[in-house]
């Protein structure tokens, strides 16, 4: 089933987890070029160790990257760690393990994952948007009224949520939800930007948006989609 999708001779990049992987506009961690070498099964595949100029890059085993597989039917993309690293007929190799499902890739866009997760919300005070303004961090504000809300869908990009409070288009608000990350619930607060807001036909005084995420580090962004990679896998294993 897999060489339905990738085949031996197609380009790939590994990007490091550490300091980014790629997105949006086409920023990027480190990146390195290689080509598939063999596929060894539905979950592994052998790829040419990358170089630099002529120096073998000898990256590191159990080190897991962001692969983006340039294919004849598109970009695809899934997390994937070095389980081995050796010589073969003069050919230097790494033996990589996925460690989520390949899926289709669109570099400017980010896969949403339907959900139904609690979050709470309100618009930043002053003092936290003149913080951004200047550029400085933002220390959210405690123990100010929130309103309850829910997140219908998620992604790397940003989520959609419903809720009985309507905020601005154009607004920044503070969101806080919990995923559940390395089998511990996890806090996040983050920054997003309204980009629509409207009240369901269906259900008066109910009010859904589309937010996008603002400021977000690499690393949070990371393990928002990890999360999504993770309950897409569960998903599969229950179907």
């Amino acid at each position: 089933m897999l060489s339905k999708f990738i085949k031996v001779g197609d380009k790939i990049e590994l990007c490091t987890l550490d300091k980014g992987m790629v997105q949006s506009g086409g920023e990027s961690g480190k990146v390195y070029k290689s080509r598939i070498y063999d596929i060894l099964s539905e979950d592994s595949i052998e790829i040419l160790m990358p170089m630099e100029q002529t120096k073998l890059l000898l990256l590191p085993v159990d080190e897991e990257y962001n692969m983006i597989f340039y294919t004849s039917g598109g970009l695809y993309q899934c997390f994937a760690r070095v389980a081995d690293r050796y010589k073969d007929n003069n050919v230097y190799l790494l033996a990589m393990e996925f460690t989520s499902n390949l899926r289709k890739y669109q570099r400017r866009e980010y896969y949403r994952f339907g959900c139904a997760l609690e979050m709470c919300a309100r618009n930043l005070e002053a003092e936290e948007l003149e913080a951004l303004e200047n550029k400085k961090p933002c220390e959210f504000q405690e123990n100010l009224p929130l309103k309850r809300s829910v997140i219908v869908d998620i992604s790397g990009g940003g989520l959609r949520f419903m809720s009985e409070e309507c905020f601005e288009p154009g607004s920044l608000i503070y969101c806080s939800y919990h995923l559940l990350v390395n089998g511990e619930r996890k806090k996040y607060e983050l920054i997003g930007k309204v980009l629509v807001a409207k009240e369901l036909e269906n259900r008066k005084g109910t009010f859904e948006h589309r937010v996008q995420y603002y400021n977000i580090d690499v690393n949070t962004r990371e393990e928002i989609i990890r999360f999504i990679f993770e309950e897409e896998r569960k998903n599969l294993r229950k179907e």
